[in-house]
């Protein structure tokens, strides 16, 4: 193919004339524009696979630009280019569906790897579209090759009809056969004396000049007899009197033999004499043929099919699952049958946002990125595509959607996401910390001097409190900077659960929150990193304390937290509350990495770090709401190291 074009954006003209310049010697086709409504232009102009944009411009910045972008061609890679301070913008726009993002000073080969990056999945999915849409050709070449064949075989209805006007002109055969020399099959006449008479031009080609020869030869050896006359459907007229139909083996010039479906028909005289009988035979060889050849081209589909890099289902207008993949069938377990909402995201009604339905809507390809979840309970982002499905007649009777397992992305991309936030937010809170550790020391300082121990006692609290949100900072930067494994310990359950209830309980205190705890005394110890699993039952609490005091519905609330063993090698921590509850979209992201359902409010850290702790010991979190309803979670950990 020809060079990938690619659209410039910047409002700074240095940097559109320095990158050009390189984008041009790396191979591309590059078109440029100062703004985003002279992007729109060229864009619509010259339908570019791959935009680079600025994201701060005047006018339409680059994140409204992505958006317009992608809804007029999903299929455009758009790489974001971002300032040292506009990392959230850059999330932002992954979350519109970018394919990458480069920081200014822009060094080039960073640009190289996200160029690579989106000329990649610009291959792969055009390779994928034109391998389907080949095999797609190729079995309806081949079925219809096959149903013409097919229709070959079946002369046989309009032999009877032809016999009559042969009977017309059994006064001159050659002439009479010759009308049928462009039929795609074997004709002969044959006479009372089982001779051969007349043949058509194809007969004479193939089988050779067998006027005047016995009429069964061309089905066997001239020397079995009782053969011949057993296989040979034109004596079986003579003596019956009624047309015959029956597979049979004719040889060629060649030698060979070959199969073929034979109709006979009987041609009488004025006095309903039979005085000749008409054979064609149709050579069924190359419908066997043909068939083997479907059946390989179905074989090599299927294997195309199975082995694809991604899940594909096809789904009916019921959103009932009709065919999927090996890789489907392997993650989400069998499905045919299944509604793809339940199979793919574990629920109970469609999902608000569908590219299926769109697809149905519409009957245009579309495109969006989600999480699923797996058999085993595993979630996995994806991105997700689908193309419309038709028949013959032009109608959308199925959608084939594709999803692309782009985890590994994610996770690099919320890695560095998640450093470069760490930067501003460690700052900012240091800065408060600092701030308060001031105003702390100032109490107990001015104490000291005045003599007043009161305000001394405030200073330490208050430098107690500075201390303790310190230690945390430096706890999420170091769970959220790297993974790591934790220090096994034996554990007492016991004190585990009492130091929980002494930083959660003050929590709810004057808020008409009640926490009612039950411990198993069987249970003793466990083998765990204290400060991990201390830190993530106490931020799944501190979420369910926050949820009561946000519910309007009630006045008081109570929350459950129960410890007891989940068979003899797990103990189970079952925290529930009689909160508002959440629904389905808000159950799916609540371990996502800075998803928050509190707004500003929330740093969508807590959760996040709680379910990485739990993983860490070999464990999970089961979590069950609905809206109104409550929360439960469930949080399972081995008591010994595995």
């Amino acid at each position: 193919m020809g060079k990938e074009k690619v659209l410039l954006v910047d409002d700074e003209e240095g940097i559109r004339t320095v990158l050009g310049i390189s984008l041009a010697d790396a191979g591309y086709d590059v078109r440029t524009a100062a703004d985003g409504e002279e992007a729109l232009a060229v864009f619509a102009d010259h339908r570019p696979s791959i935009v680079l944009t600025d994201i701060k411009m005047p006018g339409i910045d680059g994140i409204e630009l992505l958006k317009r972008i992608k809804s007029q061609n999903p299929d455009t890679e758009v790489i974001m280019i971002t300032g040292h301070g506009d990392l959230d913008l850059a999330i932002e726009s992954i979350k519109h569906e970018a394919t990458d993002f480069v920081t200014k000073p822009v060094h080039p080969d960073i640009m190289d790897i996200a160029l690579k990056r989106a000329s990649e999945r610009l291959t792969m999915r055009r390779e994928l579209r034109a391998h389907t849409e080949n095999l797609e050709h190729l079995v309806e070449q081949q079925a219809s090759r096959l149903v013409e064949m097919e229709r070959l075989s079946a002369v046989g209805q309009a032999v009877e009809g032809m016999t009559a006007a042969m009977g017309n002109i059994a006064a001159d055969l050659v002439t009479g056969l010759s009308i049928l020399d462009e039929m795609p099959c074997f004709v002969a006449v044959h006479d009372k004396d089982r001779k051969i008479v007349a043949t058509n031009r194809l007969y004479l080609e193939r089988l050779g000049n067998r006027v005047g020869q016995d009429s069964c030869d061309v089905y066997g050896s001239a020397d079995d007899e009782s053969d011949r006359e057993t296989v040979c459907p034109v004596e079986k007229t003579f003596e019956s009197g009624a047309g015959q139909r029956c597979k049979a083996w004719i040889s060629y010039l060649n030698g060979e033999r070959y199969p073929v479906i034979v109709h006979t028909a009987p041609i009488r005289n004025s006095r309903d004499e039979i005085e000749l009988v008409m054979e064609v035979a149709a050579d069924v060889s190359e419908i066997r043929r043909l068939q083997q050849t479907l059946e390989t081209t179905r074989k090599r589909y299927r294997q195309l099919f199975d082995e694809v890099p991604c899940y594909i289902a096809v789904m009916d207008p019921e959103f009932d699952v009709v065919a999927t993949n090996q890789g489907h069938t392997e993650f989400f377990g069998d499905a045919i049958g299944k509604k793809c909402f339940r199979v793919c995201k574990n629920r109970g009604e469609r999902c608000p946002e569908c590219p299926v339905a769109d697809t149905f809507a519409d009957g245009m390809s579309h495109q969006m990125e989600t999480v699923v979840t797996g058999a085993n309970g595993e979630r996995r982002n994806v991105l997700v595509r689908t193309t419309p499905l038709r028949n013959n007649a032009g109608e959308l009777t199925q959608v084939m959607e594709m999803a692309t397992d782009i985890t590994e992305l994610r996770l690099l991309q919320d890695n560095l996401s998640m450093l470069g936030l760490m930067v501003g937010s460690v700052s900012h809170n240091i800065k408060g910390i600092l701030t308060g550790l001031d105003a702390g020391l100032y109490l107990m300082n001015t104490g000291w001097e005045k003599k007043l121990p009161e305000r001394v006692e405030r200073g330490y609290e208050k430098v107690r409190v500075m201390t303790d949100r310190i230690r945390k900072v430096v706890l999420d930067l170091l769970y959220c900077a790297k993974d790591r494994e934790p220090q096994f310990d034996t554990v007492s359950i016991s004190d585990l659960v009492e130091d929980v209830r002494n930083v959660i309980e003050p929590k709810s205190l004057g808020k008409n929150i009640a926490i009612d705890w039950t411990l198993d005394p069987a249970l003793t110890t466990l083998e765990a990193e204290e400060g991990t699993l201390h830190a993530a039952l106490v931020a799944i609490l501190e979420n369910a304390v926050e949820a009561c005091m946000t519910d309007r519905r009630q006045n008081a609330h109570r929350i459950l937290c129960r410890v007891t063993g989940d068979g003899p090698d797990a103990v189970l921590f079952t925290i529930t509350d009689d909160g508002p509850g959440m629904p389905a979209e808000i159950r799916e992201k609540l371990f996502d990495l800075f998803y928050s359902s509190k707004g500003s409010k929330g740093t969508g850290l807590g959760l996040f770090l709680a379910h990485r702790a739990v993983a860490q010991h070999g464990g999970r979190i089961d979590v069950e709401s609905e809206p109104g309803q409550g929360a439960t979670f469930a949080i399972r950990i081995p008591l010994r190291r595995r």
